[in-house]
């Protein structure tokens, strides 16, 4: 088990927006350690291999920078979206409230905070190899 730590949703980026958005939807993710230069990622648990001492056997998970992941989630969430000062903008579906709306830089990582503030709130914990 790995050690989490908190954080604000409105400062998740990268491994730890992809982590914090699975617990959000409810999957079983799980950080595949750095190696071969590759840096932490997020997979979510798919099975166990039975051949290899009950290894897991997971698919990569990255929302905050795969439309093909994200762009479901803005639809099932109702998340408003929308460029602002030279960024981006996210919501869930409440936009008479600025104080919901997420900044971010690039629109995935946008609409990502936005699913997270909405389901699991303003501060979540994610695992502290996750956080750069």
């Amino acid at each position: 088990m790995t050690d989490l730590i908190e954080v604000k949703t409105v400062n998740l980026s990268g491994e730890a927006l992809n982590w914090a958005v699975a617990i959000a939807e409810g999957h079983k993710p799980f950080v595949q350690a750095a190696h071969y230069g590759i840096p932490d990622r997020v997979f979510l648990e798919v099975d166990r291999d039975p051949e290899d001492e009950g290894a897991l056997i997971g698919k990569r998970y990255k929302p905050s920078t795969d439309w093909g992941c994200c762009g479901p989630l803005k639809t099932k969430h109702l998340i408003g979206d929308g460029p602002v000062h030279g960024g981006w903008v996210a919501h869930p579906s409440k936009p008479n409230e600025p104080t919901d709306w997420m900044e971010a830089s690039e629109p995935l990582t946008a609409i990502c905070r936005a699913v997270v503030v909405k389901i699991s709130g303003w501060t979540v914990q994610v695992p502290k190899e996750l956080i750069s």
